[in-house]
């Protein structure tokens, strides 16, 4: 069996953030199953909104001409089997990191989205409300799903909790074995 390889953009942050920890665990399922991945933290990158430019879809346009460290990750996120996207919830939705990194997927625009048409996607997500309703999270998801409808992608995979504390997430020992074992499953399935 060929080496999965999976894409982890993390948004928080925190490096000690509950979505980044979860993310984390994941990435170590997917190790333990023989999965190469490849693990990119926002908060350590630069990463600009999409200007409009359309450059990117010009005759003979090869992607985003933005000079930014989103270079790295159309790369990675073209050459992937699957991508997970791991955000905190803010005011009600995945936070602007993230949807920066989003919005620049229009890149990939040009070859009418085919480099992502079938690829797998998860999304993780943590709010400090009590449920996914409250907390706004539910926008997130549908946000993502909407993306993998729109982007001919696969049905996202999600896992969500709650946690208020920078790390509290940690003590979440159920949540904590369901991202690694969502890390083994992206990388075995």
């Amino acid at each position: 069996m060929d080496q999965r390889s999976i894409v982890v953009v993390e948004s928080s942050p925190r490096k000690a953030g509950n979505s980044s920890l979860l993310a984390r665990r994941l990435i170590e399922g997917a190790g333990s199953a023989g999965a190469r991945v490849e693990e990119f933290a926002l908060r350590g990158l630069k990463v600009g909104p999409c200007i409009a430019c359309d450059s990117c879809r010009r005759p003979g346009a090869r992607g985003c001409v933005v000079p930014d460290d989103m270079q790295a990750i159309y790369a990675a996120i073209r050459a992937a089997e699957a991508v997970v996207l791991a955000s905190p919830v803010y005011w009600f939705s995945v936070n602007a990191q993230l949807k920066a990194l989003i919005d620049r997927l229009y890149a990939f625009g040009a070859e009418k989205y085919a480099a992502l048409a079938g690829k797998r996607f998860a999304a993780i997500l943590v709010f400090g409300d009590r449920d996914i309703y409250e907390s706004g999270g539910i926008n997130a998801v549908r946000s993502v799903e909407d993306m993998c409808r729109f982007l001919g992608a696969a049905r996202p995979e999600f896992l969500y909790g709650s946690a208020d504390k920078a790390g509290e997430i940690a003590g979440n020992a159920e949540l904590m074995a369901r991202a690694y074992e969502l890390g083994k499953r992206l990388a075995s399935e």
